[in-house]
């Protein structure tokens, strides 16, 4: 058994299809509409086959994101060294993204590092 896709609403599709295949390598899929409730989504596809899917309908309630919340809340990405994970932390960071913790390595032995992305959603990156 594997995990299919993981989902998330954003307010802005094309900055976010922008983002995560600028920094993350996602290769976007074909745009979806549906015409009757506006809802929209796109796929985004990872090297490793991992997709996620970016969504957005006019309805949609966008409360305060609390880093330490129930629920899912982060997306880590693999980007196979320490050094890419330097070397992309501190190009999201020179791009005006916050940093909010690392590069480090973690109590549990992993070197990493976390950001929020444009819509205050944590992004791990780790080797």
């Amino acid at each position: 058994m594997r995990i299919e896709h993981i989902a998330m609403y954003v307010n802005d599709l094309k900055r976010a299809k922008d983002f995560f295949h600028r920094y993350f390598g996602a290769v976007p899929g074909n745009d979806y509409h549906n015409k009757n409730t506006d809802f929209r989504s796109c796929f985004l596809s990872f090297s490793d086959g991992a997709r996620l899917e970016i969504m957005n309908r006019p309805d949609m309630n966008d409360e305060e994101k609390s880093l330490a919340r129930t629920g899912l809340i982060h997306i880590a990405f693999s980007v196979g060294s320490k050094e890419k994970v330097d070397e992309l932390t501190e190009q999201l960071k020179a791009d005006g993204y916050k940093v909010i913790s690392g590069p480090r390595t973690t109590g549990d032995g992993y070197y990493e590092s976390c950001i929020v992305d444009m819509e205050n959603n944590q992004i791990e990156i780790t080797v």
